[in-house]
C-alpha cells in the first residue's frame, strides 16, 4: 500500500543528505515523500560543548515534536546524534547499513596527526576525539569546533587551527573526499557509538511503520550498532563522557573495542575493553545479546577505574529484523 509520508530532518546540508537518501528509497517502495526541515537547539547553541547544555538530544526534540503532533512520520538521524534512550512514545524503527566509521583527519598543510609542530592546535569539541587525540599527541592543544560539517571546514580554511578532526561518513557522503588527507587507524581513533550509521525514529504508535521501514534496516549494522550503544548505555550514555565503542562481525563472530579516558589530564593512558560472542544474525535476540556484550565490555571499564556518568538505563527498544 502507498503511503503519504513527511521525514522531519535537520537542515544542515548533512541532515538533508542523509533525509533525502531515505526519502528516493521509500519512492523506489512507492511511496510519496515529502521532507519537513527544522532547526534544532543543537544547531542554534554553537558557542558551547555539547557536554554543557543538554547533550546530544539536543539535535533530535524538535524532530520528536514534530512526529508527536502528527506534522511528521518519520525523523532520520546520524545516529551518532541519538541519546541512548529515546523518550517514551517514540521507537527507534530501523537502523541503515553503515558507511565508514572511521575518523578521518583534515588539514590544508599536514598530512597527518604526526607531521603536526609541538603544540599546535586541532579542533574538536567531542570529548571523545579529546581523549584520543591526547593519547596520541599530548603535547597538541585541543581547541573547541562547533558547528555543521560545512561551519568547521570553514574554520578550518579560515585558519583557525592546524587541522580538525571530522567524521568520514560526512565528508564522504556530501562528496567531501578529497578534503580527508588521513583516515585513522579504528584502533587508534576508536569511533563513536553508532558513527557512520542512519537511524529512523518513528512514533510508538504508529508501529505500522516498522513493516514499511522494514527493507531499509541493515541486520549487520543493527547488531554491532545495539552493541556499542550497549557499552555507551551501561556507562551512562552521555554525551559528556570520554567514551568510544566500535563492533565488528566477522564469521559469526561480534567483537567490540571500548576505550575511556580522562580528558580532563591530558596525556593519562586510556582504559581499553574488549569482548566477543558468537551470534547468529537469525536469532530473533540477536540484538538483546549486542546489547548485553556491550555492557560486559562497560563493566571490564569500570573495573579498570573508567567512571560511569550516570546509572546504567533501560534498553532501548529494539527495531525487528
Amino acid at each position: 500500500m502507498s503511503l503519504q509520508l513527511t521525514i522531519a530532518t535537520r537542515e544542515s546540508r548533512l541532515a538533508l543528505w542523509q533525509a533525502n537518501h531515505v526519502k528516493q528509497l521509500l519512492e523506489g517502495l512507492g511511496h510519496h515523500v515529502t521532507l519537513m526541515g527544522m532547526t534544532t537547539m543543537g544547531d542554534q547553541i554553537l558557542d558551547q560543548p555539547l557536554s554543557k547544555v543538554g547533550g546530544k538530544g539536543l539535535f533530535i526534540k524538535e524532530l520528536e515534536v514534530a512526529i508527536a503532533n502528527g506534522s511528521a512520520h518519520i525523523a532520520v538521524h546520524s545516529l551518532k546524534d541519538v541519546p541512548m534512550d529515546l523518550p517514551e512514545g517514540f521507537h527507534l524503527a530501523c537502523i541503515m547499513a553503515r558507511e565508514d566509521p572511521r575518523d578521518a583527519w583534515v588539514s590544508p598543510n599536514f598530512e597527518s596527526l604526526e607531521s603536526l609542530p609541538h603544540g599546535a592546535v586541532v579542533g574538536t569539541s567531542s570529548l571523545r576525539r579529546t581523549v584520543l587525540l591526547q593519547a596520541l599527541r599530548p603535547d597538541l592543544k585541543i581547541e573547541p569546533l562547533r558547528g555543521n560539517l560545512d561551519t568547521r571546514l570553514k574554520k578550518l580554511d579560515e585558519g583557525q587551527y592546524a587541522g580538525i578532526v571530522l567524521a568520514a561518513a560526512g565528508l564522504k557522503r556530501l562528496g567531501l573526499k578529497d578534503r580527508i588527507r588521513h583516515i585513522f587507524d579504528l584502533n587508534k581513533m576508536i569511533p563513536a557509538a553508532g558513527q557512520g550509521a542512519i537511524g529512523i525514529e518513528i512514533s510508538s504508535s504508529r508501529m505500522d511503520l516498522v513493516q514499511t521501514l522494514a527493507s531499509l534496516n541493515d541486520i549487520t549494522t543493527a547488531v554491532a550498532v545495539y552493541a556499542e550503544r550497549g557499552v555507551s548505555r551501561a556507562m551512562g550514555g552521555s554525551c559528556s563522557m570520554p567514551l568510544a565503542a566500535h563492533a565488528t562481525i566477522h564469521q559469526g563472530t561480534l567483537s567490540i573495542h571500548a576505550a575511556w579516558g580522562d580528558h580532563l589530564k591530558a596525556g593519562t593512558a586510556l582504559i581499553h575493553a574488549h569482548d566477543q560472542k558468537s551470534i547468529d544474525l537469525q536469532d530473533p535476540h540477536v540484538l538483546s545479546l549486542a546489547s548485553a556484550l556491550g555492557d560486559s565490555v562497560a563493566r571490564k571499564l569500570i573495573a579498570q577505574g573508567a567512571v560511569p556518568s550516570t546509572q546504567p538505563s533501560a534498553p532501548l527498544n529494539a527495531p525487528p529484523h
